[in-house]
């Protein structure tokens, strides 16, 4: 007959910390004197016996090896016995059965605990306390109704802690809880009166050596009745089975280790009970007594059933809470996605994010990285102690939260900044390229009180070299700088939500991006094609015109200036339909433009009567051509080739919808019929037939030229007042006038073409700027704003592969005022994000400037 198992230590003092984490504490082959211990086969064959098996039973483990236990328990008792191993659900199940007779000619009761190990059967058995509560359900019950009553983690536990105390009679009861570092700390407390309160005291996760947090997942009661018990050795018959697994013992003897540990803190008895949360040892019940105590099976069963019911309603307490949070979550994500500026990206809205978040998570700065841009709020590195950052997070997965109180732990060169931002919680945006919103907290120089001193957990011992536990647990002091507040788990569950929230904002913006993407190359393919088809058509004309022209010119310079009047007429045709994008355009611009150029819309040599009607590009080219045709011909020889000459324009809507216009002159020379028709009579009499397929008819009378004209309905559009003559001649001439404004300080242009870009400093150096930088690229122009003060600028939408759209929202947070150019038109996406912001076409000219620049001055 051997023992089980020999305890290193118990004998020799072999064992010391230096091993603790390895040492065999489930195979230490004694049990506690409370009880005894008999392992069987499946077939009931007794294979084991503690020695105290002769006290508690009368039965020498020597005679008993080998036999059946239904030679010495009762019929009853192995009846009782089987039926409770009948409930045993799986491999770690324990079952009790109470108050069992076992022996055949006895009358004393036991508390038998039955669980497996490996092959064989394992019986704990203890005396029954005949004076205990039998109904335990009718004490948890109001106990578990009471706690159910808590909102907060904190107060669930201060009033578990007191239940617990209650009963099971320990002097002290403490919830610890592990911190995320394995760390752990007493969070609620209940003591007899005259104890120095635990309550915020600090353990080194040394104190708990990681098997033995293993065990107290598997067996979530443990039980030290006295830790100078003289326990008893498990004894077999030989060693070929190997030592007994005790995992999931009730009385399984102690590390003398722990038991030197529970000495040098002066407790006698312990007991500490698992608290396990989604399959996780969130902390424990640990119960210290300052005298020896055994507890009787029923009342460790009903503690051990309260800690189970306890873990419930704590999980349920924390699921609420999350709950909240994620409610709290959802109305952040709502708002955000109603807040967030429909196109634009996460660095436009990055105000409204950071305000939104900071409001769920408290921080002290937040930045946003995206494509190597950043944004800044509060306390926060700087843009290059972030770029070196952002490298180091790089090498974190991509769709994983980040969450640390102390980033110098994790990237050393975090000390450069630690004063500004020492914990961080990284929200991943996108894979590639890597952009980040990260929020940062400060520096939090706190008081830990530990019990005892964290960094030295054990001492040398009387025997020599040999390690012991720390002997003192006076709390002691540790001053902690260079990190932040810890990060809730509820705070990291909320900056996953926003992380999803804006990945969707990502990938809207890049939906919205594909979109514009598309509709922006099916605009540039239909300009394309219009532009060659009105290039070959314009050229067609010119070629037309220069062949005409020549018939009716004297000279090479009346033919000079006869063309060029022409072709003058036309570009001024194409300027008025240009700035309205090509769309219908007003006919009084048309004709004011055309007679300003040469009268300069003298008072009362022009009179206007005309609806308030607009022509379609078409329509409008043609039309330029004749009322061109109609003024050189009336300055030359009509009635504004004097002084005294008035010419009266008109126009109705004709019942169709056609547009009726007539031109009427009074006042000048007499007139004759021309004897030959010349091109330019061509023009007025047939292009609005022959492009328009509608009326023109001149009439050479002698007191003056008159023309009548029908445009179809097709190419007019009527507004619903009409403008009268005068308020025609005041907007003509208003319009007319040159814009007043002026510049002063560096202007700055940006347009990736050298010539139009020489021009336009030409422009802005004429309209009084100091001096002006010019720029081809969005980095370009991003270093001449940090470098100078603009007074203005002028951007080019298009810079080759790029837009000046990052260039405008600087100038914009810079307070810089400037325009767009463009030769695309509008776009109506800039205009979404840059209300207000002028577009000048190009071509533009000084004049297109300068009233640009005089129209920001009045707004």
């Amino acid at each position: 007959m051997t023992k089980d198992t020999q305890i290193p230590g118990y004998n020799d003092g072999s064992l010391d910390l230096t091993n603790c984490d390895r040492e065999p504490i489930h195979l230490l082959g004694h049990v506690q004197s409370f009880a005894c211990l008999i392992a069987v086969t499946s077939d009931w064959l007794i294979t084991r016996a503690s020695q105290n098996t002769k006290d508690f039973l009368g039965l020498e483990p020597a005679s008993i090896f080998g036999r059946s236990l239904t030679e010495f328990f009762s019929e009853q008792a192995i009846h009782d016995l089987r039926s409770r191993m009948q409930l045993m659900w799986d491999e770690d199940a324990v079952e009790r059965a109470f108050d069992v007779v076992l022996l055949p000619d006895s009358d004393e009761k036991f508390d038998v605990a039955i669980h497996r190990s490996g092959a064989e059967i394992v019986l704990e058995c203890q005396k029954s306390d005949l004076n205990r509560n039998t109904d335990q359900g009718s004490v948890i019950r109001p106990i578990i109704g009471r706690l159910k009553n808590e909102s907060s983690v904190d107060a669930v536990c201060q009033q578990a802690s007191r239940f617990v105390r209650s009963l099971t009679g320990f002097d002290r009861v403490m919830v610890y809880k592990f911190r995320p570092d394995e760390s752990g700390e007493v969070i609620a407390e209940t003591a007899r009166a005259g104890l120095d309160p635990f309550l915020g005291l600090r353990y080194p996760a040394s104190d708990i050596p990681k098997q033995a947090r293993a065990l107290y997942k598997r067996n979530l009661l443990r039980i030290i009745s006295d830790v100078d018990d003289k326990v008893s050795p498990i004894l077999q018959q030989s060693n070929n089975a190997g030592p007994l697994d005790l995992s999931l013992s009730t009385s399984r003897a102690v590390s003398p280790i722990h038991l030197e540990y529970l000495r040098n803190m002066g407790v006698k008895a312990s007991m500490s009970i698992s608290i396990v949360i989604r399959g996780k040892l969130w902390g424990m019940f640990a119960c210290h007594h300052y005298e020896p105590r055994i507890l009787n099976y029923g009342i460790r069963s009903a503690a051990e059933l309260l800690a189970q019911m306890f873990s419930f309603v704590l999980e349920r307490v924390e699921n609420d809470i999350e709950r909240e949070e994620a409610v709290r979550a959802r109305i952040l994500h709502d708002q955000l996605m109603s807040q967030l500026a429909e196109g634009q990206s996460l660095a436009q809205n990055f105000e409204v994010i950071s305000d939104a978040m900071r409001a769920l998570i408290k921080s002290d700065g937040a930045a946003l990285w995206v494509d190597g841009e950043f944004l800044n709020i509060g306390h926060t590195p700087s843009k290059d102690q972030f770029s070196g950052l952002a490298r180091h997070l790089n090498v974190h997965p991509s769709s994983q939260i980040i969450a640390t109180n102390c980033i110098a732990d994790d990237y050393p060169d975090a000390v450069q900044f630690q004063d500004k931002a020492a914990g961080m919680l990284v929200l991943p945006v996108s894979r590639t390229p890597r952009d980040y919103i990260v929020f940062f907290r400060r520096e939090l120089v706190q008081e830990v009180r530990w019990a005892g001193n964290p960094e030295k957990p054990v001492t040398v011992g009387p025997n020599g070299v040999r390690l012991t536990p720390r002997g003192s647990f006076a709390a002691w002091k540790e001053i902690v700088s260079g990190k932040s507040a810890d990060w809730t788990a509820g705070e990291i569950a909320g900056a996953e939500a926003l992380r999803v929230t804006l990945l969707e904002v990502v990938l809207r913006i890049s939906d919205a991006a594909s979109r514009e993407r598309v509709r922006s190359q099916e605009r540039q393919e239909l300009l394309i094609a219009e532009l060659n088809h009105r290039v070959r058509n314009i050229l067609n004309l010119i070629r037309s015109l220069v062949s005409q022209s020549k018939q009716s010119a004297g000279s090479i310079s009346e033919f000079t200036e006869i063309i060029g009047g022409r072709i003058h007429a036309l570009a001024r045709a194409h300027d008025q339909l240009t700035n309205q994008n090509w769309d219908s355009t007003p006919l009084r611009e048309l004709v004011s433009t055309e007679l300003e150029a040469y009268i300069g819309l003298e008072s009362g040599r022009v009179q206007c009567d005309c609806p308030e009607v607009l022509l379609t590009p078409f329509a409008f080219s043609t039309l330029a051509l004749v009322i061109h045709e109609l003024t050189t011909n009336s300055v030359k020889y009509g009635c504004l080739s004097n002084d005294s000459g008035v010419l009266m324009l008109s126009g109705q809507k004709a019942d169709n919808g056609d547009l009726i216009f007539n031109w009427k002159e009074t006042g000048g020379p007499a007139v004759q019929a021309p004897t030959r028709s010349g091109f330019g009579s061509t023009v007025i009499e047939r292009s609005i037939p022959f492009e328009l397929k509608g009326e023109a008819n001149v009439r050479f009378d002698v007191s003056g030229l008159e023309a009548s004209m029908r445009i179809p309905a097709e190419f007019v559009e009527f507004a619903e007042r009409e403008v009268t003559a005068a308020e025609a001649a005041v907007e003509a001439k208003e319009e007319a006038k040159p814009a007043s404004a002026s510049l002063s300080g560096p202007a700055l242009v940006v347009e990736d073409n050298m010539i139009i870009a020489l021009d336009a400093e030409d422009m802005l150096t004429a309209l009084g700027a100091d001096s002006v930088e010019i720029a081809s690229s969005v980095s370009e122009a991003l270093q001449l704003i940090e470098k100078y003060d603009f007074s203005f600028a002028i951007l080019d939408v298009n810079l080759g592969s790029e837009t000046s759209e990052p260039i405008a929202h600087k100038v914009k947070a810079s307070g810089i005022p400037f325009v767009f150019a463009t030769g695309y038109g509008e776009s109506q996406a800039l205009a979404d994000q840059f209300e207000g912001v002028t577009f000048i076409q190009k071509p533009y000219d000084q004049k297109a400037v300068q009233k640009a620049i005089a129209g920001m001055s009045e707004s």
